[in-house]
């Protein structure tokens, strides 16, 4: 085979119909686009809009929000992280951090790191460093004899001057008084 010689599959280029060329191609004059009106001219597309019919976004219930402020965890089960270790993806040896498990495959997406639930049995002793835990993951983990260490902080959402938001004053007041009761 030859330079020369070189072609696609064939069907792998589609022809482009060509519009406008005259009557006896089926879609001539108008070219297949009826007549006047905005549909017949160029860059116009009405998406969404369905003849003066309600349109469908429309008729659908509206329900809830989306929290734009919530955080984005990507979890993992104790039973998977135990399952990876039996299959040899997973080495039990040293700190397993939330990178490790990304780069495993273990866990996607999730911008604010890894958080740990307790969903299966861990048999393994390991040592976790992820960005959140479940207290009952971190319960399984020590039990076991390993160890968990979360790294997550929440962003503090500060007002125009540059301090910390009503809302955020009242939550760390309330943080306080919880911890000055169960101290003493």
């Amino acid at each position: 085979m030859k330079l020369n010689q070189l072609r696609d599959n064939p069907g792998a280029r589609m022809t482009h119909t060509r519009v406008g060329r005259g009557s006896s191609s089926g879609l001539g004059k108008t070219s297949g686009r009826g007549v006047k009106g905005a549909k017949a001219r160029a860059g116009v597309s009405i998406h969404g809009f369905e003849g003066g019919q309600m349109p469908l976004y429309m008729r659908l219930p509206k329900r809830g929000f989306h929290n734009h402020f919530a955080n984005d965890f990507a979890v993992i089960n104790l039973g998977r992280i135990q399952k990876a270790i039996d299959d040899g993806k997973l080495k039990g040896k040293e700190t397993i951090t939330g990178a490790d498990l990304h780069a495993l495959g273990l866990v996607s997406h999730g911008q604010d790191g890894v958080r740990l639930l307790a969903k299966g049995e861990l048999k393994t002793k390991l040592n976790f460093e992820v960005a959140g835990a479940s207290r009952s993951a971190i319960a399984a983990v020590e039990k076991i004899g390993g160890s968990v260490k979360t790294s997550f902080k929440k962003t503090v959402h500060m007002n125009k001057k540059g301090a910390p938001g009503k809302r955020v004053q009242r939550r760390k007041a309330a943080a306080d008084k919880r911890e000055k009761a169960k101290a003493g």
